[in-house]
């Protein structure tokens, strides 16, 4: 009898981040505006390392004192981060699982950020503030794809569980989390306006 079986899946976890009356998604869109404004360091650090647009990845470490919009982001966040930690089976054995880092992004038209991970880190993700029509999806990478050496290309129709690369395009108020060695980027903002996320790393502590 012949059996074909999908071993070592990657998962990935979409939901809102939040009830519409929890978490004010304009307010939180004009919080991101007013930090960058005020953020010369980070403006300084995209300037000389040829970031487009703004990220506070380098300069800001405590958002969630800054403006209290922030705190409920992380209020929300931390509720999911748990419901995906136990789809995941993870034994934490009696730690937890905890806010390491959070920051904005700011992608004008024209911009992208390369592909990456985020060692040293257990579940990253990002929640979206503003999503222009026609802004650019997140990419997710097979992470078995630097293994496949001579494989063919698959076919343009492939099931999605086979597919070297996997577009998600989130809604505005959004979450998407993955597990941090999960290699992603975000192809060239295609759209006039901004594309807003606020992305974050969780740590085993």
């Amino acid at each position: 009898m012949t059996e074909i079986r999908s071993l070592f899946a990657t998962r990935l976890y979409r939901a809102p981040l939040a009830p519409a009356d929890e978490i004010d998604r304009a307010e939180l869109e004009a919080s991101c505006y007013s930090i960058a404004a005020d953020d010369e360091a980070g403006q300084e650090w995209c300037e000389e390392n040829g970031y487009p647009g703004y990220t506070s990845y380098a300069s800001l470490t405590d958002l969630p004192w800054r403006f209290p919009i922030f705190a409920e982001v992380v209020r929300a966040l931390d509720a999911h981060v748990t419901a995906f930690a136990a789809d995941l089976e993870f034994d934490l054995a009696e730690r937890a699982l905890v806010l390491e880092d959070i920051w904005i992004n700011i992608l004008p038209e024209g911009g992208s950020h390369g592909s990456h991970i985020h060692p040293h880190s257990v579940i990253s993700g990002t929640t979206y503030v503003a999503m222009p029509g026609g802004t650019s999806a997140l990419k997710l990478e097979d992470p078995r794809l630097p293994m496949m050496m001579a494989a063919p290309t698959r076919k343009p129709d492939c099931r999605e569980e086979l597919k070297s690369f996997v577009y998600v395009t989130p809604e505005p108020g959004e979450v998407l989390l993955w597990e941090s060695w999960l290699r992603h980027e975000v192809p060239m903002n295609m759209a006039e306006d901004d594309r807003i996320s606020v992305s974050f790393n969780y740590r085993w502590e």
